[in-house]
């Protein structure tokens, strides 16, 4: 409930705050020595951690465990499409999420299936509507975020982005997503189109937006997606190249403080 409660304010504070996305305990318990007042996880992140291009619901709902016994911050899931196409059976996610240890979490539009990538919106808006009453259904204040996911997946159609993020927050969701929105002449348009919290993902947006610029065009909660773990993986390989192209190991001038690591393990 402490972090249920936490978690809620911060949405109705004022200006935007950062929920940075680690992918283990490892590197949760990093980001909450650092100071960041919330967590969220990552379905991408995850899935690359584990060699696949995707991920289970299991595999997703465990993570979300993980994450959430590592610190004591607040903690959203990505639960992608929540593991269903069946608005009741993508609801159990929610309750599955919560269980787990999370106080808030996503569903999208996004079906999985290339072919048809994208939920019609009839049925989209129930399964947020189900997502909604399954939250509500718990014994404290989950957050619900609901994602509409045109831009991702080559459906630049604002006007049905915004048509589905206010049916969305018609039917109950908390807080609302659109990824892949990326100049701040977009993003001003689709925040002030809507009355919930907005969440803007930087693995898409424009890079050179800052929190102040950000916080002024409405946004309320900044994400990062799986950038900082595709980040990790890009260094990964100039250390791996490094060796393998030239037998070279000067990457090891750059590693990580061992003390400021073991500080944040305990």
């Amino acid at each position: 409930m402490e972090k249920a409660e936490l978690f809620r304010a911060l949405h109705a504070r004022r200006g935007a705050f950062i929920i940075p996305n680690p992918w283990d305990a490892g590197t949760a318990k990093l980001l909450a020595a650092m100071g960041f007042e919330a967590l969220a996880t990552t379905s991408l992140g995850l899935a690359n951690t584990l060699g696949s291009a995707t991920v289970s619901l299991d595999a997703i709902i465990e993570n979300c465990r993980v994450v959430a016994e590592a610190t004591d911050l607040p903690v959203n899931a990505d639960l992608e499409n929540c593991g269903a196409d069946d608005p009741k059976t993508a609801a159990k996610a929610i309750t599955r999420a919560a269980e787990a240890g999370v106080v808030g979490g996503s569903i999208e539009d996004f079906t999985g299936d290339p072919r048809k990538p994208i939920y019609d919106f009839s049925l989209a808006v129930e399964r947020v509507q189900a997502a909604v009453e399954a939250a509500r259904a718990l014994p404290f204040p989950f957050t619900l975020t609901a994602r509409a996911e045109n831009f991702l997946h080559g459906r630049k159609d604002l006007d049905d982005t915004i048509k589905r993020l206010q049916a969305f927050e018609a039917v109950g969701a908390d807080v609302l997503y659109s990824p892949g929105l990326y100049d701040i002449g977009t993003i001003r348009t689709v925040v002030s189109s809507v009355g919930k919290p907005f969440n803007l993902v930087m693995g898409f947006a424009d890079p050179t937006l800052t929190v102040d610029q950000l916080s002024a065009a409405g946004v309320k909660r900044i994400s990062v997606g799986g950038a900082m773990e595709r980040y990790a993986l890009a260094a990964f390989l100039k250390c791996a190249r490094e060796m393998k192209d030239r037998g070279a190991f000067t990457y090891v001038r750059d590693m990580a403080p061992i003390g400021e690591v073991r500080a944040a393990f305990g």
